[in-house]
């Protein structure tokens, strides 16, 4: 899960462009995915968790906006992350 600090920190180092970014489209998007997959999980134990659905939404739609201004500025990028998480068959 997101919450745990040394989980965050391998996600950050995996996806940062350089030594000091932490808040790269890159970085951002990886922790959404992350967050959203774990929130994913625990839908499957909790149907009825209305509020954290609402939350998930919200997750989906930050990720989604931030994967198209990736898509716009640099799509090599874009298509590096899309694959290396998985996304969009």
């Amino acid at each position: 899960m997101l919450k745990n600090n040394k989980v965050k920190k391998k996600i950050i180092v995996e996806y940062q462009r350089q030594s000091k970014d932490t808040g790269s489209s890159e970085v951002q998007v990886a922790l959404l995915t992350n967050r959203i997959s774990y929130l994913t999980e625990h839908f499957k134990k909790n149907k009825k968790d209305n509020h954290s659905k609402i939350g998930m939404v919200k997750l989906i739609s930050r990720r989604k906006n931030l994967l198209s201004y990736l898509k716009k500025e640099n799509l090599k990028k874009y298509e590096e992350i899309i694959k290396k998480l998985n996304l969009r068959k």
